[in-house]
């Protein structure tokens, strides 16, 4: 059993759609005063808040402020759990400090259970029922299917979503006896330990060209300026938001070819090695000299979205019942070593072909390097990933808050 997350388009009536942003409005103010609460509690009176004392609030605030009496208790509670979540990434010094989010930038609110929705479809199309909303289109198609457990619901560039994670049991046919290496980058996507090479998609770079015209335009109108209180202009915000659909369109693209690359790898293949790559240190910028070339390689990198991908190829292989394994790059050296004798020698990045001077080896140096990876992932023992752990996601759930209150009780005994 696995939890997945598939994402349907909704499609509202007018009367929908405008009591779906009224209550998206609600949800951010509700999550702005929680914030408020937990600075003022602890600057004024050096108490820290917790989550479970702005819960128990929820009552005497909801009879103060009787609009949010059909927003329903558990999606207020994600809503103040979302702020939980963000002082505690605060502590842990992986993020800043919980910010007031305005209305364009809060993008909708969250079912943590099955109380206060339904979703009225067997994965292909249906309606979604909202409590106080009605039923709502869904347009959308589920590869598996089963029990829902949440909905997220979101607003993204001018269109609704549900999100909803269902407890499935996965099925993705696959062969046992393939086994392939693969190797990314950006003068080549992947290249494959069978010689078979991907090439670079380039989407932004496509794409690239309409948004600086666009840009060209946008220079000639009035931005906004937040220290002198002058609001953007109308044509301005309009350039704005012409450079954001390209850009939405840009993620669709990749995301759908990353998809469609993973599924045919993992059809034909049981045992895919890859190596490990520190893509934020080879993402970052640089600090010396040739920022430039240094920022077109770092756009490059992510343009393949060789993170994503390989999260795909990870949790489909594991789907389907194969094995995943990542070599390090560092002891292996698959770059520098021929994949028929095992000699090493250091290469530059113009060297494009690998040529072994010991054994008279010649192939591309990416193919090679693939083929190395393989060779080391053959020679380890395939131990099996846990399933749980690469498939199922918190999803909006109280998974966390049920820990720590069995934790207590453990506890106390």
């Amino acid at each position: 059993m696995a939890t997945k997350r598939i994402t349907f388009r909704l499609y509202p009536s007018k009367t929908q759609n405008d009591k779906m942003h009224y209550w998206r409005r609600l949800h951010k103010d509700l999550y702005n005063a929680c914030i408020e609460h937990r600075k003022i509690s602890y600057k004024k009176f050096g108490k820290p808040i917790s989550y479970y004392d702005q819960q128990n609030c929820l009552p005497d605030f909801k009879e103060e402020w009787g609009e949010y009496k059909e927003l329903g208790s558990h999606a207020l509670q994600d809503t103040i759990k979302r702020v939980d979540f963000a002082f505690k990434w605060f502590f842990k010094l992986k993020s800043g400090y919980p910010k007031f989010k305005a209305s364009r930038r809060y993008k909708g609110w969250t079912y943590p259970c099955k109380s206060g929705w339904k979703a009225c479809t067997n994965g292909k199309n249906g309606y979604l029922k909202i409590s106080n909303l009605g039923n709502i289109k869904v347009r959308g198609q589920a590869r598996d299917w089963g029990t829902p457990k949440t909905c997220t619901i979101m607003f993204k560039q001018g269109k609704w979503y549900a999100s909803i994670t269902v407890d499935c049991i996965p099925t993705r046919p696959t062969t046992d006896t393939g086994a392939i290496g693969l190797d990314f980058g950006t003068h080549h996507a992947i290249a494959d330990s069978n010689g078979g090479v991907i090439d670079n998609p380039r989407f932004v770079k496509t794409a690239q060209v309409k948004i600086n015209k666009i840009a060209k335009t946008s220079r000639r109108k009035r931005p906004p300026n937040f220290r002198r209180k002058v609001k953007a202009s109308r044509r301005w915000k309009k350039a704005n938001k012409a450079v954001a659909k390209i850009q939405s369109k840009v993620a669709r693209q990749r995301q759908d070819w990353q998809h469609k690359v993973s599924t045919q790898i993992v059809s034909c293949n049981s045992l895919v090695a890859t190596e490990k790559l520190n893509l934020k240190g080879m993402t970052r910028k640089s600090k010396g000299k040739n920022k430039r070339q240094k920022s077109g390689l770092n756009r490059s990198l992510l343009d393949v979205g060789i993170g994503n991908l390989k999260d795909l190829i990870k949790y489909k292989v594991t789907e389907a019942g194969g094995f995943y394994i990542e070599v390090p790059t560092k002891k292996v050296k698959p770059s520098q070593t021929c994949p028929n004798c095992g000699h090493q020698k250091k290469k530059t990045l113009a060297q494009r072909e690998h040529y072994c001077e010991k054994c008279g080896y010649r192939c591309d140096r990416d193919v090679a390097a693939a083929m190395v990876m393989l060779n080391h992932a053959r020679g380890m023992e395939c131990a099996s990933t846990d399933s749980d752990e690469l498939t199922s996601t918190w999803c909006g759930s109280f998974k966390q808050v049920a820990q720590v209150k069995s934790q207590k009780r453990v506890s106390q005994r």
